[in-house]
């Protein structure tokens, strides 16, 4: 060392700010949350008092936020206590529709109840909605049969033939007002259809498959296209690289590659149409016994029992109508299960 340094020390710098303590939203949760309990003693009602809570947390810790840390950590967890808010209302109906369902059906259910037609039940004496349950797998079943070609059919036509064509201009276009056709109007298509055919006094369980496939197809047919969209053109090139034909490039490289979506897409177009009453019970019609075959007479459905059992305006048919709507979302439940397995078996490999 040759002399001293006489230069300025230079001020310390710091590379990160601080960050408040990782406890800090839940504390700020449980002032919140006493706020509105505090606001419910007082003598508001619940939904007062969770409105209470739900500001003083969005306000308390974007403040702190902006004190301790900076501006723009305070608007991020602004606006994550916004996201998150918006989640729980949204969950709020849901859970709501839920818990009512399951309390108010879960004692009806019982193997009875699930055997036993209405076929010559009077009074208080037991009878079920097998011949619901039973009419609504035939008919919904007969129904994707005939909308799940259609529908994937036309949109690989849409995305990879038609392309930007008048064609398909005019069916998307088709496509998108079928999409908001109320459901008792594809009710009453069908049954003109098939009065015209059999005449005035007809009543079909096939009919009321055609009236849900016009609502069907739309949802297959616009899930699907997405779906197909999304698939990466290098992958269809890298196909006709090697020689390989376009349907087979269709077949075995784009719709493998997006067999999870379409899957869901079906079982979403499924789920949408098992709950309609107006078509069935304008073209299927109703009926207290079991009818196996779609082709011939009418057929009870999920949705025209309930709808039939809460007419009644008895206390058995009230709590036969809680029974059937609780299976009924039962049954949507396990589509959705079976489409998530199903979209994870065939969806593509992606690790080496």
């Amino acid at each position: 060392m040759t002399a001293l340094d006489t230069r300025p020390e230079r001020p310390e710098t710091r590379l990160s700010k601080p960050r408040l303590p990782q406890w800090a939203p839940l504390l700020v949760l449980a002032v919140a949350a006493a706020l509105g309990a505090l606001a419910w003693l007082i003598g508001a009602n619940t939904a007062l008092s969770v409105l209470v809570a739900v500001v003083a947390y969005l306000v308390v810790m974007p403040v702190w936020s902006g004190v301790v840390e900076s501006r723009r950590a305070a608007i991020d967890r602004l606006a994550t206590g916004l996201v998150w808010s918006a989640f729980l209302v949204a969950l709020v109906p849901l859970v709501w529709l839920i818990v009512t369902v399951v309390s108010n059906g879960i004692s009806t259910i019982n193997p009875e109840f699930l055997t036993y037609d209405m076929r010559g039940v009077l009074g208080n004496e037991q009878g079920g909605l097998y011949h619901a349950l039973i009419g609504t797998l035939l008919i919904t079943g007969l129904a994707a049969l005939i909308s799940v070609p259609v529908g994937i059919l036309a949109a690989v036509y849409l995305v990879e033939y038609g392309a930007k064509s008048r064609m398909a201009r005019i069916l998307t276009f088709l496509v998108d007002v079928m999409t908001g056709i109320p459901s008792i109007v594809a009710g009453l298509f069908a049954l003109s259809l098939f009065v015209l055919i059999f005449g005035p006094a007809v009543r079909l369980g096939f009919g009321g498959s055609v009236a849900l496939s016009l609502l069907m197809i739309p949802t297959v047919v616009r899930s699907t296209e997405e779906m197909l969209r999304l698939v990466p053109d290098d992958l269809r090139e890298a196909s006709y690289a090697l020689g390989v034909p376009k349907w087979r490039t269709i077949l075995k490289v784009v719709v493998p590659t997006c067999v999870g979506g379409i899957v869901t897409g079906v079982v979403l177009a499924i789920s949408r149409v098992i709950g309609e009453t107006a078509p069935l019970l304008v073209v299927a019609g109703f009926t207290s016994s079991v009818n196996m075959n779609p082709f011939d007479g009418r057929m009870m459905t999920l949705p025209v029992f309930i709808y039939t059992q809460y007419t009644a305006s008895t206390a058995q048919g009230l709590s036969y109508a809680w029974g059937g709507a609780l299976v009924l979302i039962v049954i949507v439940m396990a589509l959705n299960i079976v489409a998530r397995i199903i979209g994870k078996i065939f969806a593509p490999k992606t690790g080496r």
